[in-house]
This record gives C-alpha cells, sequence and structure tokens, in this order.
C-alpha cells in the first residue's frame, strides 16, 4: 500500500488537473497484466498523474480494479467518475516533481 495521503482539497486540485488529461492508459479484456503495471510505472514516473480509461467494465468491477491497481501500483486513486479513473504517487524527488499541491 502507498503511504501517502491527501487532504480533500489536494483531492480536489488533482481531479481538476485530471480533466484536461487524455488517458495515457487504457484496461480493456486483457486486464491487470504485468506489463499494464509496467506501463503505469512509468507513466507516474513522468508525469506522477495518470488518467485511465477503462473499456470493458461495469460499475462494481470498476471500483474493485481502481482499488487494486491502486494497492499494486503503489499510487492513489484520486477520483474516478464513468469509464476513467485518475491515480496519482507523488515523485520521490522534490525537484523532479511536476504537480505542487495546495
Amino acid at each position: 500500500m502507498y503511504d501517502f495521503s491527501l487532504t480533500g482539497a489536494q483531492r480536489t486540485y488533482l481531479r481538476g488537473l485530471g480533466q484536461t488529461l487524455t488517458p495515457a492508459l487504457k484496461l480493456g479484456k486483457g486486464g491487470l497484466t504485468p506489463t499494464f503495471f509496467k506501463e503505469l510505472q512509468k507513466q507516474l514516473q513522468a508525469h506522477e498523474l495518470v488518467k485511465l480509461r477503462f473499456l470493458a467494465a461495469d460499475r462494481v468491477e470498476r471500483a474493485a480494479l481502481c482499488t487494486q491497481i491502486a494497492d499494486e501500483g503503489r499510487c492513489l486513486c484520486v477520483g474516478a467518475v464513468g469509464h476513467t479513473a485518475l491515480f496519482y504517487r507523488q515523485h520521490p524527488e522534490p525537484a523532479a516533481r511536476s504537480i505542487t499541491l495546495p
């Protein structure tokens, strides 16, 4: 589990940033594969905030997938609406951070 917590204002701020993003990852029928998690780690390292699009999952399944992705991907799910979800992980080096949280 990723041990970094956000305040409500920080989550709101990140969701606002996420509205302008295009989905960097798409999760389809293949499910959560090692390749998916490898790409997620690469995107989180580069951008800190990643938008994901679910292609084939119902509402209950999407909620479970968000939890599993956050746990296995060592990141936080900052919001999920419809078929999209936002995941955030702060860069470990302060100089390399592209997002400054309020």
